[in-house]
């Protein structure tokens, strides 16, 4: 596994289309590998973000089973004199992992549920308010290896940031994702399932951008 980032300069114009097209940055991210690449399999799948950080920090973030060539995009959206984008290896830190570890978290998700309508029929339909998100959030990590820590008054080390509606094109068909971004602290409890889940992500739409699981050492660790 490879974790791999290349800055975005929203200024530019084919910045800006990728980043209001996430059907657009999957293309751009799939071209990064040659083909015939292996791009979802038992090791791990293909998974990216957008990171967006103080000021116009903006990030394409990629987690993949082999190393991507981003220079394409560097050039054609980035900062092609300044940077053009770092790949290193991923897997040997998420081997790493351990029940019982700490870490803070951010992921970019898409909270759904299966309903059956009067005839029968099963659809699709988003969690809308911060609570059905955040309940959402919690209950699919106890299928994930990991709890959500409590903070020093007993609630959960859990926040939702960054709710929207993406409305885009796919081929001919209108594509609408209900994302949220999940920030806070999180205890691993099965290190096998936990490596999986950084391997292959969580819940649906992780072709659109959804699913990529960051950690980071918490303060003081």
């Amino acid at each position: 596994m490879f974790i791999s980032r290349v800055p975005l300069n929203p200024r530019r114009r084919e910045a800006r289309f990728l980043l209001r097209s996430p059907q657009a940055m999957h293309a751009a991210v799939m071209s990064s590998f040659p083909p015939g690449t292996t791009l979802d399999g038992e090791s791990g799948r293909v998974l990216w973000r957008i990171d967006r950080g103080y000021g116009e920090s903006t990030w394409l973030i990629v987690v993949s089973p082999n190393e991507p060539e981003l220079l394409h995009i560097a050039e054609q959206a980035g900062w092609p004199t300044q940077h053009l984008g770092e790949s290193k290896p991923y897997g040997d830190f998420i081997t790493r992992i351990a029940t019982g570890q700490e870490w803070a978290f951010t992921v970019t998700a898409n909270p759904t549920r299966t309903v059956t309508d009067d005839q029968g029929l099963k659809k699709r339909l988003a969690h809308v308010t911060v609570t059905q998100q955040r309940d959402w959030f919690r209950a699919k990590s106890a299928t994930q290896g990991f709890t959500i820590t409590q903070n020093s008054v007993g609630d959960a080390d859990l926040e939702v940031r960054e709710r929207a509606t993406q409305t885009f094109t796919r081929q001919t068909a209108s594509v609408t994702l209900g994302i949220a971004t999940f920030i806070g602290r999180l205890r691993i409890s099965d290190e096998k399932l936990f490596q999986n889940t950084l391997r292959h992500g969580i819940g649906r739409a992780k072709g659109y951008g959804c699913g990529l699981l960051l950690l980071s050492k918490l303060p003081n660790s």
